[in-house]
């Protein structure tokens, strides 16, 4: 016989949820790492954890549309001026961001 443990969570307003330890440990899952689903045709929901591929689709594009941008247009490229440098960091002031910390219900 199969031991069958079973948990739950809350959705916030906004739709998240804290994924329970017991679960996270059982997909052996950390703090950034991604969660597959897999919706079946009578509505259950498999979750495992992701396969990671190392390389960000998304990114490698845009990546490769600014090379060939810069190759097509090189009298477009300008040098970093130190004004922009000052400008730039008047923006951000002394403004810190932690990437684990988690969302509030408001964000």
């Amino acid at each position: 016989m199969t031991r069958r443990l079973e948990t739950e969570s809350t959705l916030t307003d906004r739709y998240q949820t804290t994924v329970p330890e017991i679960v996270r440990k059982a997909l052996g899952v950390g703090k950034r790492e991604k969660i597959k689903y897999s919706i079946h045709g009578d509505g259950s929901v498999v979750m495992s954890k992701a396969v990671v591929d190392s390389e960000d689709h998304v990114v490698g594009a845009f990546l490769n549309l600014l090379a060939q941008d810069a190759r097509d247009n090189p009298a477009t490229l300008k040098a970093l001026t130190p004004e922009l440098v000052t400008r730039i960091d008047d923006l951000i002031g002394d403004t810190e961001i932690d990437l684990d910390e988690p969302l509030s219900d408001e964000e």
